[in-house]
Parts: C-alpha cells; sequence; structure tokens
C-alpha cells in the first residue's frame, strides 16, 4: 500500500492528496504531526528516499532556525530534531514499497507511481 505522510495545513500536502484521489490508487494517510514517526520509521524513509537527514529538514521552520541552524550536527541529532519537532520534516513524502519521494511536484509524483 502507498503511504502518504501529509500536513493537512500544507497546501503542496493537500494537493499532493488530491493527486492521489485523483489516480484512484490505494493510499494510506499518514497525518505525521498528530502520529510523528519514530525514530527508526525516519531512518526507513530516508533509506527509502536515497537522502540524507538534513535533506529532510525545513530549514525555513522557526523551531529549526532557533535552535538548530549553523549548529554542528550530527545525522542522528538532526533526525532526533525531526522526531522531537515533526513539523521540520519536508512534505508529503509518498511512500511505495522500497522507494520514496516528496510528492511537491506532482509531475514528479505521476512518474514515481
Amino acid at each position: 500500500m502507498i503511504q502518504v505522510y501529509h500536513n493537512p495545513r500544507c497546501g503542496k500536502s493537500r494537493n499532493c492528496l488530491a493527486f492521489m484521489t485523483q489516480s484512484g490508487l490505494d493510499y494510506e494517510v499518514i497525518n505525521y504531526l498528530d502520529n510523528p514517526p519514530s525514530f527508526d520509521e525516519l531512518v526507513s524513509i530516508l533509506n527509502k528516499l536515497d537522502s540524507k537527514p538534513l535533506d529532510l529538514v525545513r530549514q525555513k521552520e522557526k523551531i529549526w532556525i532557533e535552535n538548530f541552524k549553523n549548529k554542528e550536527l550530527t545525522d542522528s541529532e538532526i533526525i532526533q530534531a525531526m522526531v522531537s519537532h515533526p513539523i521540520l520534516i519536508e512534505r508529503p513524502i509518498v511512500i511505495k514499497d522500497n522507494k520514496a519521494i516528496i510528492g511537491r511536484d506532482l509531475d514528479r509524483l505521476n512518474s514515481f507511481l
């Protein structure tokens, strides 16, 4: 089953869900602000994205700027920051099988699916 890590307050995330609905594919919505991924789940998502932890961080979020920007952080510390503050996680994340993408670009999402 396709999984979509979704933030209902994000326009790009809402557009992604609308696209998924129009596609007719079965998918599961995970509101990651209400049900944040664990450390291990984030590691798994990063592996599926083939990305480094910093690539998944919304670096313009106030929490990031005030608490983490310009600090020397390990990958584990960055992941822990996202676990503690899930608003920092880039969205939407679409997972299909063992691959994932950030579903902001609908053309790219269409190719992925």
